[in-house]
């Protein structure tokens, strides 16, 4: 299976494997239980939209949830909407609950929340549905472009956070 994400790690010889989920996949749990994994091993790649009409991705493992008063704060915007399944699609090229954040269509700024590094081992999306990518966390730091790591859900603090 070749998809833009897979591009990027074969281009970087960067190791992974494809998971093919036998069922469509219904919850995180199901997602995380069928690839022998807990659910903070899924890394979801989520789709924001600034007041200003940019768009940022924030990674974050499993069932953890973006704090919208922290992610507003480190970007320095009053309003911020989680994006349509059209700006996703258009975005990333990928379809919802299918993306990775690599091999977008479009360079948009990627915020990676450091609970994805509490996991050795993870999986994301692949850019198709019923499949995933299995890697190990620090090689899909290796793998993006740029990105900033900070904590972004509820419990962190904005101002811990730093740019690669």
């Amino acid at each position: 299976m070749i998809t833009a994400a897979t591009r990027v790690l074969d281009r970087l010889g960067i190791t992974y494997q494809i998971f093919e989920h036998k069922l469509p996949v219904r919850s995180l749990e199901q997602a995380a239980r069928e690839r022998g994994q807990q659910p903070n091993q899924v890394v979801r790649s989520l789709l924001f939209r600034s007041g200003e009409g940019g768009f940022v991705m924030v990674l974050v493992a499993g069932g953890e949830q973006v704090s919208w008063q922290i992610l507003r704060a480190y970007l320095g915007v009053r309003r911020l909407t989680t994006a349509t399944p059209e700006e996703v699609l258009s975005i990333t090229g990928y379809l919802p609950g299918t993306v990775a954040p690599l091999g977008l269509l479009t360079r948009v700024r990627i915020l990676v929340d450091e609970s994805i590094l509490q996991q050795e081992d993870i999986s994301m999306g692949s850019g198709r549905r019923g499949t995933a990518i299995l890697l190990k966390s620090k090689n899909l730091l290796e793998a993006l472009e740029l990105y900033e790591l900070g904590k972004f859900t509820s419990t962190g603090n904005a101002a811990d956070n730093c740019v690669k």
